[in-house]
């Protein structure tokens, strides 16, 4: 080969390599290139995923402070923006001045808060809506708004007030009620076991028996007692602290059983409200803006029976007007929904003479509210105030007698042998007083509010007691409610087995059987669907270990709706809090610059 040759041949090699390092230059360039924009990409989605996330936090920290508002003043849920789409079924207004909330701000222009600690990066704001705290569940729902950059997302949170109904049982002391069985005592057992210096003498304990069965949440403010193998197959809680071992009392040879290691765990007290006052309040005429839906007022001893196709009969002879106008009472209305007062009515009788009996009004269960039944008023600048009872439609002798101990629904009544019961103790029945009579199938949802005894006399169920359906009751007497149980002398009158469903709330005294010391054998079973809360522990029967003497034995079950909604108006404790019973993501109601989507 001449050397012309080897340098033409060494010049394409050249060629060829040149070739080869520029292909592998831009091929290195493309990847840098490439490199960069994804990890700038990378940043960017890394950004965005940050805000999103943040976004969420947010709302949920819009939530939270809600919250925070509410506990420190228990009349918030009033306060939101009326403009607001969201809100637009609830009466709401906006706080102003010192008290003017950010959060509530709307549109482009509209503020937001500011979640602490995020520098100002992370915002909230949040809409309520408050249509069925005030007819009927008392659950507010709250659609909360977070932002954070370019991203927004929402949630929406029902809150329930925490209080009586989250417990099957709850009890501020564990002791007899020394008024249950004699009005006039004056012992004063409102004491707790840790107290100081203890109970008074004759202040005696009740206790948990091996027939006793708890199914559901359990709290007590005071030291809870055993004597046998109570079954407790929920969460108990106590205020009581033992100095060393368990949180409770035990006697007797019988062992408790507690679903939850560690129960009765120690927590602080739950206060009882002084009064249920306020229910009454809800049948005030006068009150739009804070009562839009008004109940129904009773006056005197009122029966009310309740049947599956959602009526119920009341008899109620004292009742004049069934709705006041003001908180003196000197005026009333009669809304149709409560019934006719007056012998076309709530009055109506059958029969002639002493055997003339009151047979009273059905009419429709007036939906989501409160039903109330005052004592006969002693002012007589009362739209209810009534002077005689000399005169029908109150007799005073024969079966219907209004008396101190009778009234004239007929209470006492009589055996199968026509011979009046034994009066449970004096003061019974009485026939000016607000109580009232209870029983039947219930297809609705209602609170009944009495301003003396509620006596439950007979079976009180749900037509439909299942997780969806919406038949909820509330029982909240301001002193006992007693589960009707009359005797002649050392025998019943009633069969064996009682069942109750409802919500329970005795505010000044206590849940108990009537006469549940009599006889000389068991009543069976008192079965409760609900929850129950009273000032004092009331007894249902007597015994040892796991044998009944005489009344009943508890299955209790918790209805487990309780934890979500709740009758209408039901009364909360006098310190309360609010629990996020549902959550739920939902598309952003709010653009990034504050505008609706």
């Amino acid at each position: 080969m001449t050397f012309m040759n080897r340098l033409r041949g060494r010049r394409d090699d050249d060629g060829m390599a040149l070739i080869m390092v520029l292909g592998v230059t831009t091929m290195l360039a493309a990847l840098v290139v490439a490199g960069i924009a994804y990890a700038m990409g990378a940043q960017k989605r890394a950004a965005s995923d940050q805000q999103w996330s943040g976004a969420l936090a947010a709302a949920y920290a819009g939530i939270d402070e809600y919250q925070s508002r509410l506990m420190n003043d228990l009349s918030y849920w009033n306060y939101g923006n009326p403009a607001s789409p969201f809100s637009s079924t609830s009466t709401l207004t906006l706080p102003t001045g010192g008290a003017a909330n950010p959060a509530f701000g709307l549109g482009a222009t509209g503020t937001w808060a500011t979640v602490p600690g995020s520098g100002g990066d992370a915002q909230f704001r949040y809409e309520v809506d408050n249509s069925k705290y005030r007819t009927a569940t008392g659950t507010l729902r709250l659609r909360a708004t977070g932002r954070v950059g370019d991203e927004t997302r929402t949630i929406v949170a029902d809150l329930k007030q925490q209080g009586f109904i989250d417990f099957l049982y709850f009890t501020d002391f564990e002791v007899s009620d020394p008024t249950a069985s004699n009005p006039t005592s004056t012992l004063d057992c409102a004491k707790h076991a840790y107290d100081p210096g203890g109970r008074p003498s004759g202040c005696n304990p009740i206790y948990f028996g091996g027939y006793d069965t708890i199914k559901g949440p359990l709290h007590s403010n005071d030291m809870i007692s055993t004597n046998g193998a109570a079954s407790f197959q929920g969460r108990v809680t106590t205020a009581y602290k033992a100095t060393s071992g368990a949180n409770y009392n035990k006697t007797g040879s019988g062992t408790p059983t507690f679903k939850y290691a560690g129960d009765p765990t120690n927590t602080g007290s739950i206060g009882m409200p002084p009064t249920n006052s306020q229910l009454k309040k809800e049948t005030r005429s006068d009150l739009p803006a804070e009562v839009p839906q008004t109940g129904c007022l009773y006056t005197g001893p009122t029966k009310i029976t309740f049947y599956d196709d959602g009526t119920m009969t009341v008899v109620s002879p004292w009742t004049k007007f069934t709705n006041t106008g003001n908180a003196a009472g000197t005026v009333g209305t009669n809304p149709p929904k409560c019934g006719t007062p007056g012998s076309a009515g709530l009055a109506a009788t059958t029969g002639t003479g002493t055997s003339r009996v009151y047979v009273g009004q059905r009419i429709p269960v007036p939906a989501n509210t409160v039903i109330y039944v005052q004592n006969v008023p002693t002012t007589t600048t009362n739209v209810n105030y009534t002077a005689s009872t000399t005169t029908p439609p109150y007799p005073t002798s024969g079966a219907n007698a209004c008396a101190t101990s009778g009234n004239s629904l007929g209470f006492p009544t009589k055996n199968s042998s026509g011979t009046l019961e034994t009066v449970p103790f004096a003061g019974a029945y009485g026939c000016r007083n607000g109580d009232v009579f209870v029983e039947g199938r219930v297809n609705a949802s209602a609170t009944i509010g009495a301003e003396n005894y509620i006596y439950v006399t007979g079976d009180l169920t749900y037509k439909d007691s299942s997780e969806t359906s919406d038949d909820l009751l509330g029982l909240v007497g301001q002193n006992a409610v007693f589960v009707w149980n009359p005797f002649v002398s050392s025998t019943p009158i009633l069969t064996k087995e009682r069942t109750i469903h409802a919500a329970i709330l005795s505010v000044q005294h206590t849940f108990m059987v009537q006469n549940y010391d009599k006889g000389s054998a068991n009543r069976g079973t008192l079965t409760v669907f609900g929850a129950i809360a009273q000032k004092f522990r009331g007894p249902v029967g007597t015994g040892s270990g796991a044998s009944i003497s005489t009344g009943y034995g508890k299955n209790y079950t918790y209805d487990p709706r309780f934890q979500w909604t709740a009758p209408p108006k039901f009364l909360s404790p006098v310190t309360t809090t609010y629990g996020v019973t549902v959550w739920v993501e939902t598309a952003p109601a709010m653009n990034p610059d504050g505008t609706a989507r």
